[in-house]
């Protein structure tokens, strides 16, 4: 089926203006852990710009699960703020996804001032400490949360919540067997090492029912050495599929703690990202950043081939996201059978893309691919296409 990718659509219970999801990348708006009037701004100028779903990211159900201190922790504490930005971006004629997720071993537990969760115990690159193994309590702790903060986040009037379970985040970390070298009953077999991300959206999906979309970030290939395979990732959604929970599946690639090169290709910004990390990961930087920050090739949709494998094993409806910045690659994605697609770096250079594109049947964005963008999560005035001229 060939979808017209600017026509209106449903994902799951929920009407959308078309098939453009904004992919959710780190805003840094939030210095204090609490939605801000500007990360108000930036989604109502995506939903203003065209997008039919755009993604607040990194929704933190649990204190530890931050990546660090200045990411949201959904609750009573920050309902309000969320409620005022789902209100927001509605008001624009838009409609709002909330990533949520547990970072595991991604999580800062420095910054968090809290120790970082992970399947099995290991060294944190990112904190230089300890980072400790998940107990039976956790895992039933963290299953709790994800449902209430999914609850609050329905509450609060968002349309979609997506699962993280990608990227070497709590969920992915289980699913890597590099990482997960557990001998009971999370650990060992695809099946065991699924079990964390099957029961929390089973959970989510009891407690929100049909009242909001619910998709899964997962990965077609971790793109290290105990990673996620990609024949493993087909059978991961087949799984997923089976269980009926889930309205879509985004289709993602690398490791935030081992390859995130893996999935944004082009030129690492080795330098850029030095600049502004803290000392600790300054010096890893520059003893081992041409290893961590590996270069791979810019093509659009240079995730489509692995994507096509999941494609072809299930039927569950496909969101292709990697490389699409152009209107012939979202027509493309189209015709290969996928249902949505999600962009993230040509939107950051014009959050209006869509309605440009809309208009100009080759049109293409401005984004250079350049990466320079990444480490602006760390800069003042959040993350920003560094080309332009800086926010505020």
């Amino acid at each position: 089926m060939n979808r017209d990718v600017f026509a209106p659509a449903t994902l799951g219970p929920v009407k959308l203006g078309n098939r453009v999801i904004k992919a959710a990348t780190f805003e840094g708006r939030t210095p204090y852990g609490e939605v801000t009037r500007d990360l108000i701004d930036f989604h109502v100028d995506l939903a203003r710009g065209g997008v039919g779903l755009t993604t607040v990211a990194y929704l933190a159900v649990a204190a530890e699960g931050r990546t660090h201190r200045e990411q949201i922790v959904v609750g009573p504490g920050t309902r309000h703020g969320l409620a005022r930005l789902a209100e927001a971006v509605h008001e624009a004629g838009g409609r709002i996804s909330g990533q949520v997720g547990h970072a595991g071993p991604v999580a800062n537990g420095r910054s968090n001032q809290v120790h970082a969760l992970s399947p099995s115990r290991m060294f944190s690159p990112l904190s230089m400490q300890m980072v400790r193994s998940a107990t039976e309590r956790d895992l039933t702790r963290i299953t709790h949360q994800y449902v209430d903060t999914a609850r609050t986040l329905v509450d609060a009037g968002f349309d979609v919540l997506e699962l993280h379970m990608g990227h070497s985040y709590l969920i992915s970390a289980f699913l890597a067997p590099g990482l997960n070298r557990r001998a009971d009953r999370w650990g060992g077999p695809l099946a065991n090492r699924a079990r964390l991300a099957r029961q929390i959206a089973h959970a989510v999906r009891d407690a929100v029912g049909d009242e909001a979309g619910l998709i899964a970030k997962v990965s077609v290939g971790d793109g290290f050495k105990g990673g996620l395979t990609t024949d493993e990732a087909v059978e991961f959604a087949r799984l997923l599929e089976a269980d009926d929970t889930l309205d879509a599946l985004q289709l993602s690639a690398g490791s935030s703690l081992m390859n995130p090169m893996y999935l944004f290709r082009g030129e690492p910004p080795r330098k850029e990202f030095a600049a502004v990390m803290p000392w600790q990961v300054k010096w890893g930087m520059r003893a081992a950043g041409r290893a961590f920050l590996r270069e791979y090739p810019y093509q659009e949709a240079y995730l489509l081939d692995k994507a096509a494998r999941v494609r072809d094993a299930v039927t569950i409806p496909l969101i292709l996201l990697g490389g699409i910045s152009t209107r012939e690659t979202m027509e493309l994605a189209m015709s290969e059978g996928f249902s949505y697609v999600a962009m993230a770096r040509a939107l950051l250079r014009e959050p209006d893309l869509i309605r440009r594109l809309e208009r100009e049947p080759r049109g293409a964005g401005l984004c250079i691919h350049c990466n320079r963008c990444m480490p602006t999560i760390y800069a003042p005035g959040g993350t920003h296409c560094p080309v332009i001229s800086a926010p505020g």
